[in-house]
């Protein structure tokens, strides 16, 4: 007993299957199967690929797949449970296998080449889907990959675009018509679309937040190829910028064994950093990698008795140097790794050393040396791009190399708000010493040590790059016999935050001797400590230091000796009366120079800023240090911006009157400063610190009241850009003013709460007095209004806290309703008004339909004010689509029916209005220049036509029963019926929509004619009988024949799948139509003879749909046009032209498709047997007319095909002119059309004259001669003849039929035609004339005699047999 199965309805073979059985269906690997029944280990079913063949095949041939099944029963539509974009690869997969194999019997091999390469890639990218084993970045990035190649190869085949929403295929059911146009364009614009996930961050704060794009520069050292040193060395990379002549970066260490090979076993191969947080604008300087090369080993190469071998200097060996500019050249991919090999070039002098870098980038040769060989520093590049986690997550092979990361010196352009740092960059400079007595001067060597307040030496906190561990000490190289060295060696001291305050660093000053002891004997030493007395740390700045004398017995086991010491100049002035005996003493011609930089998130050099946050030290002073705050930078700020926030609300609460407007303007600017792309990424910050932190609950008051004063004063100061800054503010002043009041509430079981709503209602009532100014006469209002409006929409969101949907959307109403709505109030206002009405729309308030209703008005009054004066339209096309898609999301509910409502009466007309001008003008423009102007592109033209699809979409029957009802004449019912029938006609005339937009094109159909069939009834209501209008019924006429005729809508030419998945969909539209059309026919009544002959053509073209509903429905109508031309003429003569007339221009213009053939064979059919035209003529009076009219018609079918055959194949001449012999002689003896007849006349002629049989071509004229009279009747132009008389026609006639007659040597007819030519000359007496033509028939004789002839020979054949032609058989 066969079962119908319940849960197993899909599955795919696995294996192939044939079997005797006569039921069983054949099935080939990788099929999918749907199931019906099942019965004893087999199943009943049907292929995917033949839906109507079912059958048998037994279960263990088949996988099955989970699915979800709608509409049970015998036609059931089942869809795997899958996801979706697998489903659609693998059908699109299936659909272009059969298309690949016609491109190579095409002959498009590189497109057969390049789509298999494709589907490939796509299988692949399929199963590593199934298999599902991948995190989320991973499955995107697949479904990236896999949207981009569908795409591409939809395209290349000629294939539909799919719109897509995040990768997925959209139900167009589902979204708004302006949605889905939207989703065509972005599909259409990009499969890269999806990279960019950086633009998922919504720019809403206007100009500020450009988020900058970080790069980094991976360096790799392959090997150090050097034939001189045997010796250790150290290997210092950093980036350099020669036009500011400094280092931008710390420095990368690499420590080489002397055979050139890493020091440490377990580097090889490893020996690699990334230099970080490089913005674009670093990338644009003159930037170079530098590589200095310090040896470690004896005091001179060449001379083993300098020094003995146990002691080991660190000297200045050679540098090289890479133009940055070279390697952006040379790498033009990101992410792609290059070789680079860099020369080490030695220094000539060791006093120039400092500036060796320089030297080689100057091209100063003089000043060091070329290696002997070419060999050098071989290393790798690569550049990235992107934020650093972002970057460890794609490239996890090389950061898991023991990657050295190399950050910037100073902050990158992005802080991040989590990004703890506490460095301290410290350079040797330079110092000054003393001969001290000796012949030759000294080698000196500085020791650096970091020592914490208790004397203890800090463990680690010296670097001396990174990619190798921090020391306790650090030793600088040697400068041989040089007693005022420079080194500009820079070191990084990464000092823990708790040891900072109290630590110091020291310097100890000693000469390496190179006798044979090779002591090092200590003569001085220098210190300074980190931190000033007023809590502010090292500045900025080169720091020149007291050099104190010692020796090697001195001890600084109590650094207190001499840390009483001054230890510079600055030092040494704000302590005048030391004491004299100093256990360390100065030398006075010794000094010694360093520099630093600090980059610390936690320690600040700013005494302002110290001062703001200890102010209670300084009650007295705290005016002034308020006004100093925008001095202070950024960096500093937001590095303290909680510590500062504080402050800054504690002072506020402390006294209210005397520190609140500045408070407030600091706010403001902090507030601002945010909107800075570099401390962007510290918004979060300040929203953490309003949530959880904020303590000010009194400061509501002070707040609304300065933003209140300043907004009041916007109407008389001259100088606005305070007030523009607090308006640009306007989102963070709201949260705090809200977050303060919830805790104020909090306190006092809500108090003051009218107070409150009072205070907002009077700051709403201001910010409406600003807007409302005129500020066509201060450009300084301008910028003020055009703040107030950017930063209005951010607000809503904070008063909901605290307000009703309701109250908020009254407030924001008033607001919007406050705007000059006069549509002069200048170009850039505007368009800052629209877009902040733009912001409301896409604002959380709008999706509420309590607010919707009460922000609708307003906006739909601007909107329809710009249409009418058709100014900004992309914007308010935008705004109009996003009303439009949450309409769509929430059409369920009860109040969208009003909206809908509200949007006919207000934007219906002025939409149907602005379309037509935007056509019109796209139209005149493309003819006239060939290029567009910007308003009318065809992005404007699809926005507005989407927006008027989803307005008639979203109408009911009751809003067009109210839209008809709400006209107050017939004179407005027609005009808004011929615009709308306009803009339909034009859609489907002008390419709205590009030929592989078939989701939109079929949407587009489906809802005109859903809309005709709504309007249909008022016009046969209010046009027909005594009222009759025909132009609004010619109007709908010509609409309803253009729409059968629509190329996107002729189902036969389309593949069997799509077919049926459009027939399920909307069904066949051309056929819903045609009903349309045949029902308003009927409704014409006496009216119909207004349209005849006139529609007979349109008509006729409808009848050509190889559709054989359609057929059938236009039948009738052409039996009532030959009724009622009977009953009028008593005869259908005008009917019988005007289908011939049709007839033969169809076949003219069509271009020779190849069912043309057959749609003239169904017009034969329609004048044949049943159900035809003569089944219904026989029963008419005028039946033997009629039939002899369909009989003339079919024959003239008949000819004109073949006709069309031989015109269109590449068939013998004589063919293509027995062809038109035989239609001109059809059309002179059996149906008397005197202008077919010459037209073919003339066709004819130029077959012959192509052929060069020019005599041919001169009898064929005579033809049209003969039916010439030599008189003076004026003729119309015809053909290519001008108006003239028919004289002068015939004259003109005679004169090419002579030519043609010389052309062919024919000369004997050529004579009596002069003859007769003769004697109209001689009658009218036209003597010149007359000369002319005598002279050429002497000439025509002397011709016969004189001139040679071939003598034409003619044979007699004949065709037999139905295959032939008519005119041969």
């Amino acid at each position: 007993m066969w079962i119908p199965t319940e849960e197993e309805k899909i599955g795919v073979v696995i294996c192939n299957f044939r079997s005797p059985i006569c039921q069983a269906l054949v099935l080939e690997l990788g099929e999918t199967v749907q199931i019906l029944e099942k019965f004893d280990g087999w199943y009943r079913g049907f292929s995917t690929k033949k839906p109507s063949i079912k059958g048998i095949f037994p279960v263990s041939y088949v996988h099955l797949k989970k699915s979800t099944v709608t509409n049970r029963g015998l036609c059931e539509t089942v869809v795997p449970l899958e996801d979706p974009i697998i489903t659609e690869t693998t059908s699109t997969l299936q659909e272009w296998g059969i298309l690949w194999k016609q491109l190579y019997v095409k002959h498009k091999v590189d497109l057969f080449h390049k789509l298999r390469h494709v589907m490939n890639e796509l299988i692949d990218l399929r199963r590593q889907l199934i298999q599902g084993h991948l995190a989320q970045d991973q499955t995107r990035e697949i479904k990236r990959h896999i949207t981009v190649r569908l795409d591409w190869g939809n395209e290349h085949l000629g294939l539909d675009l799919v719109p897509r929403k995040e990768f997925e295929m959209v139900d167009p059911d589902q979204i708004s018509v302006s949605e889905l146009y939207k989703l065509h364009v972005s599909s259409r614009h990009c499969g890269q679309q999806s990279t960019n996930q950086g633009d998922s961050m919504r720019q809403r704060h206007g100009d500020g937040c450009r988020i900058p794009v970080s790069h980094h520069l991976f360096i790799n050292l392959k090997s150090f190829t050097y034939n001189s040193i045997s010796e250790d060395a150290d290997v210092f990379f950093s980036l350099y910028d020669s036009r500011e002549a400094k280092q931008i970066s710390e420095k990368f260490m690499v420590k080489l064994n002397k055979n050139g090979g890493p020091k440490n076993p377990e580097k090889v191969d490893r020996l690699c950093a990334l230099f970080t947080d490089l913005s674009s604008k670093d990338l644009k300087r003159d930037l170079y990698i530098v590589a200095h090369v310090i040896r470690t080993g004896r005091m001179l190469l060449n001379d083993s008795k300098k020094g003995p071998p146990h002691v080991q200097y660190r000297r200045p060996y050679g540098c090289a140097v890479l133009a940055m500019s070279d390697v952006f050249h040379t790498i033009t991919d990101l992410k792609e790794e290059k070789d680079f090999v860099l020369k080490v070039y030695t220094c000539n002098n060791e006093n120039e050393w400092y500036q060796v870098h320089e030297n080689i980038i100057r091209k100063s040769n003089t000043k060091y040396s070329a290696p002997s060989t070419n060999y050098g520093l071989i290393i790798s590049l690569q550049l990235l791009r992107g934020e650093l986690e972002q970057i460890r997550r794609e490239n996890q092979a090389v950061f898991n190399r023991a990657l050295a990361l190399t950050r910037k010196l100073g902050f990158p352009d992005i802080i991040l708000p989590g990004d703890t740092r506490n460095d301290l960059y410290l350079t040797l400079e330079r110092g000054e010493f003393e001969r001290g007595g000796k012949s030759v001067q000294k080698n000196i060597e500085v020791t650096l040590y970091v020592l914490y307040a208790d004397g203890d030496t800090l463990k680690d906190c010296i670097s001396l790059g990174t990619g190798e561990p921090s020391a306790s000490e650090y030793r600088s190289f040697v400068l041989y016999h040089n007693n005022s060295p420079r080194w500009s060696e820079m070191v990084k001291l990464p000092i823990p935050i708790d040891r900072f305050r109290g630590s110091h660093l020291r310097f100890e000053f000693r000469h390496c001797s190179t006798k044979d002891k090779g002591e090092k004997k200590l003569f001085g030493f220098a210190f300074t400590p980190l931190m000033r007395e007023d809590g502010t740390t090292l500045s900025d700045e080169v720091h020149e230091l007291y050099v104190y004398k010692c020796d090697e017995n001195a001890t600084f086991s109590n650094q207190g000796l001499y840390l009483s010491l001054p230890c510079c100049k600055e030092d040494f002035n704000s302590c005048p009366n030391l004491p004299a005996n100093l256990p360390f003493q100065r030398s006075p011609k010794e000094t010694f120079w360093v520099s630093t930089i600090l980059c610390s998130t936690k320690l600040t050099q700013n005494v302002d800023l110290l001062a703001l946050l200890n102010w209670k030290a300084h009650p007295d002073r705290v005016l002034d240090i308020l006004g100093r705050l925008r001095q202070i930078s950024g960096e500093e700020i937001v590095k303290f911006l909680r510590d500062v926030l504080d402050t800054l609300f504690c002072l506020l609460d402390d006294n209210t009157d005397k520190y609140g407007p500045l408070v407030f303007q600091s706010l403001v600017f902090i507030i601002n400063l945010l909107r800075d792309s570099r401390f962007y990424h510290f918004r979060p910050v300040i929203d953490s610190y309003i949530q959880n932190h904020f303590a000010g609950a009194l400061a509501y008051k002070e707040l609304i009241r300065c933003l209140k004063w300043y907004m009041d004063r916007s109407a008389e100061v001259v100088r606005q850009d305070h007030i523009q800054e607090a308006m640009r503010a306007l989102e963070y002043l709201f949260k705090f003013i809200v977050q303060s009041r919830i805790l104020y509430s909090r306190a006092t079981c809500g108090m003051e709460e009218e107070q409150f709503r009072a205070s907002i209602q009077e700051l709403f009532q201001s910010i409406r007095f600003v807007l409302s100014l005129d500020s066509r006469s201060s450009e300084n209002l301008v910028f003020t209004q055009a703040a107030l409006l950017n930063s209005f929409p951010d607000i809503f969101d904070e008063l909901l806290q605290m307000f009703t949907v309701q109250e908020v959307a009254e407030y924001v109403r008033g607001t919007l309703g406050s705007m000059p709505s006069t549509v002069d109030i200048g170009q850039s206002m505007d368009v800052v008004k629209l877009q902040s009405i733009a912001r409301t729309v896409e604002s959380r308030l709008f999706f509420f339909p309590e607010s919707r209703s009460i922000l609708l008005p307003v906006v739909l009054h601007h909107i329809h004010l710009h249409l009418r004066q058709q100014r900004e339209l992309l914007i308010c096309s935008g705004i109009l689509s996003s009303i439009f898609s949450i309409i769509k999301t929430s059409s369920m509910e009860s109040s969208v029916q009003e909206e809908v409502e509200m949007m006919v009466e207000s934007l219906l007309d002025v939409l149907l209005q602005t379309l037509l001008s935007i056509m019109s003008k796209s139209h005149s423009v493309e003819t006239s220049r060939g290029q567009r102007c910007p308003q009318c592109t065809a992005e404007i033209t699809g926005e507005y036509v989407s927006c008027l699809l989803s307005l008639l979409r979203q109408m009911t029957e009751i809003h067009f029963h109210h839209l008809l009802n709400s006209f107050h004449s017939k004179e407005e019912l027609k005009e808004f019926l011929l615009k709308i029938f306009c803009v339909f006609r034009n859609l489907m005339k002008l390419t709205i929509f590009p030929r592989d937009w078939s989701v939109m094109r079929l949407l587009t159909s489906h809802v005109i004619v859903v809309t005709t069939q709504f309007l249909s009834p008022a016009l046969h209501k209010n046009f027909s009988e005594g009222d009759f209008d025909f132009k609004v019924w010619n109007s709908f006429f010509s609409l309803t024949v253009l729409y059968i005729n629509q190329p996107s809508l002729q189902l036969e030419a389309l593949p069997p799948a799509k077919r049926k998945k459009t027939l399920d969909k909307h069904g066949d539209l051309r056929v819903i139509m045609a009903y349309e059309l045949f029902s308003m026919w009927q409704k014409l009544g006496d009216n119909k003879p207004h349209f005849i002959p006139g529609m007979m053509g349109p008509f006729l073209g409808v009848t050509l749909v190889p559709q054989t509903e359609v057929r059938n429905i236009m039948i009738p109508i052409f039996h009532d046009m030959m009724d009622w031309e009977q009953r009028k003429n008593g005869n259908f003569k005008q009917v019988e032209a005007e289908l011939m007339d049709k007839l033969d221009s169809m076949v003219s213009d069509g271009k020779g498709d190849d069912n043309h053939r057959e749609l003239f064979s169904l017009l034969t059919q329609l004048f044949g047997p049943y159900p035809s035209l003569l089944e219904k003529i026989e029963q008419e009076t005028w039946r033997e007319t009629g039939i002899s009219f369909v009989t003339s018609v079919t024959r003239l079918v008949e000819r004109i095909l073949d006709y069309r055959d031989c015109m269109k194949g590449d068939e013998m001449e004589n063919k293509k002119i027995g062809g038109s012999v035989n239609l001109m002689n059809f059309y002179k003896s059996e149906v008397n059309k005197e202008d077919m007849y010459i037209r073919y006349i003339h066709k004819l002629s130029d077959l012959h004259l192509q052929a060069e049989d020019f005599t041919e071509a001169a009898f064929t004229l005579l033809l049209y001669w003969e039916l010439l009279q030599w008189e003076d009747r004026p003729l119309r132009d015809f053909l290519h003849y001008p108006c003239q008389s028919e004289w002068q026609r015939k004259e003109n006639l005679s004169r090419k039929i002579l030519h043609y007659f010389n052309k062919g040597k024919c000369w004997e007819y050529g004579i009596s035609l002069c003859r007769e030519l003769a004697f109209q000359y001689e009658t009218l007496y036209d003597y010149q004339s007359l000369s002319w033509i005598r002279k050429m028939e002497a000439a025509y004789y002397d011709n016969i005699i004189e001139q040679q002839r071939i003598e034409p020979e003619f044979f007699k054949m004949g065709f037999y047999g139905r295959k032939f032609p008519f005119f041969l058989r």
